[in-house]
């Protein structure tokens, strides 16, 4: 009876141990590698090289800093560092998306990523929005017969008033989840006076990856996807409401986190920002 005792809490104890480690495992907390933009003018290897020293492995970058591909990529493999996300440019999914397509197979990424929608500064309107469903749809499907999926980062703007929501309620009911869905910028998501978990509430099948990013308490917001970069600060610091967001991403399944930090001082803040993701329950 002792022994199976024994046994018994030996099997518990593994199969708690897996749950957490699975549980580790399930979220992916990485780096959208526009946070060290100042950092690879200087030294690209360097800057790799730190990313590793903070334990993270999953990154979301597009270009090659000036670098061949082939060194470039060697530099990701040393540094055991996996570009999950291929960031792309409106422009360069309207004109050629077979070709970030290739670049992003080329990288081993599961995602096409696009943050910004041209327009005339100050002005967001509908017509806006159609033009990117057009370039979106296209690119989304071309990327589905690939095996990659293609994400929207929305940046803000995309909340003006529409009918009995918002231009961005119209972008995602007209966008089919199969071929476009979304990367919610936390930050971007409250500066335009939106709450994210609410957000994440409503589309829960339709965001795929975040973008962690907090705020300074006090900042001016606004619908016109500005803010300065000062306003970025410390994740659990500012008035996003991180941990919330955390508890609601993970409930919906959300796998990639990536931060994002445009501080000035984003090469200090990460570590910290770090720190608090882990420390989560």
């Amino acid at each position: 009876m002792k022994a199976q005792l024994i046994f018994t809490r030996l099997i518990a104890g593994s199969i708690g141990l897996f749950v957490s480690l699975n549980g580790l495992v399930a979220q992916e907390i990485g780096l959208q590698l526009y946070s060290l933009r100042n950092e690879f003018k200087t030294d690209v290897p360097g800057t790799l090289a730190k990313i590793k020293e903070w334990k993270i492995s999953k990154i979301e970058g597009g270009g090659t800093y000036g670098l061949p591909m082939d060194e470039y990529k060697k530099l990701l493999q040393q540094n055991n560092l996996q570009m999950v996300s291929y960031g792309a440019g409106f422009e360069e999914l309207a004109k050629d998306p077979q070709a970030v397509i290739d670049n992003a197979k080329a990288f081993g990424s599961k995602f096409i990523m696009c943050a910004w929608v041209p327009h005339k500064e100050g002005e967001f309107t509908l017509d806006d929005i159609k033009k990117a469903i057009d370039v979106f749809s296209a690119a989304g499907k071309l990327a589905y017969e690939n095996g990659i999926k293609f994400c929207y980062h929305p940046h803000g703007y995309e909340f003006r008033p529409y009918e009995n929501g918002t231009l961005f309620d119209y972008l995602v009911k007209n966008t089919d989840p199969r071929y476009v869905n979304y990367e919610m910028d936390v930050f971007w998501v409250k500066q335009p006076g939106q709450d994210p978990v609410a957000l994440l509430k409503k589309y829960p099948k339709r965001f795929l990856m975040l973008h962690l990013k907090d705020r300074q308490p006090g900042t001016e917001g606004n619908q016109n996807g500005r803010a300065p970069d000062e306003s970025n600060v410390v994740l659990g610091k500012g008035d996003v409401g991180i941990a919330a967001i955390m508890k609601e991403a993970k409930k919906i399944g959300i796998k990639y986190f990536f931060i994002e930090d445009e501080s000035p001082n984003a090469a200090e803040q990460i570590p910290q920002s770090l720190h608090f993701l882990y420390s989560l329950k």
